[in-house]
């Protein structure tokens, strides 16, 4: 007979900024990265913010994997094995970061939480666990997670920002599938701001500077 068991360990995280964070700070945001992404790459897209206004907190996903041809690495946030763990292990491992760099941000600085492809349904879970306290939320090229509890809604978001972006040109998702997902996110009482631009699956800097901004 093969038994299954589950045990909690330590173990140790990478994560990523960008910028400096002081009393000049205006902006913070807190990023999870797509599919097979790392953070010291992922970052490189915010490099167009001003690292003195602007300060990036991007935490890797706790599972890495070769892509292929192996030469080199990828992350990922989870995979439909043993889910219910995954998630309640990023939850977690992402409000500790919080809890480690929260104290330090200056009072009036604005906060966002950014979610790109894989991890917008890690941002949302995020948001929806109610630990971060946040003024924007932004989903980029990715659908919102099924699994979270729609009775929090209208307290989680009643005063806050909501974005919806994509690529016109996104090779991975259909401009229909996006539309069906916000039809998805309207039936649930949740209506973002629908940000397009002319680009496939990837972040935008010109966009993400427009939205802080807002």
């Amino acid at each position: 007979m093969i038994n299954n068991y589950h045990i909690k360990v330590a173990r140790t995280a990478q994560y990523s900024t960008y910028g400096t964070l002081s009393e000049e700070t205006q902006h913070v945001w807190w990023v999870c990265h797509g599919y097979g992404q790392l953070v010291r790459y992922f970052l490189r897209k915010f490099e167009d913010l001003d690292p003195r206004k602007h300060f990036v907190i991007a935490p890797e996903g706790l599972s890495r994997f070769y892509l292929p041809g192996h030469q080199r690495v990828g992350a990922t946030w989870m995979t439909k094995e043993d889910r219910l763990h995954e998630i309640e292990d990023y939850l977690g491992y992402l409000n500790q970061i919080y809890e480690e760099w929260n104290p330090r941000i200056p009072a009036n600085a604005s906060s966002t939480v950014l979610g790109f492809s894989q991890g917008v349904a890690t941002a949302v879970r995020w948001v929806y666990d109610q630990k971060i306290q946040f003024d924007k939320l932004i989903m980029w090229a990715g659908g919102f997670p099924p699994d979270v509890d729609f009775s929090k809604t209208e307290t989680l978001f009643g005063n806050k920002k909501l974005y919806f972006v994509y690529g016109l040109q996104d090779e991975l998702i259909k401009t229909t599938q996006f539309e069906e997902e916000r039809q998805k996110m309207l039936d649930k009482k949740i209506s973002p701001e629908v940000v397009t631009f002319e680009g496939k699956h990837e972040l935008n800097g010109e966009i993400l500077a427009k939205i802080s901004e807002s």
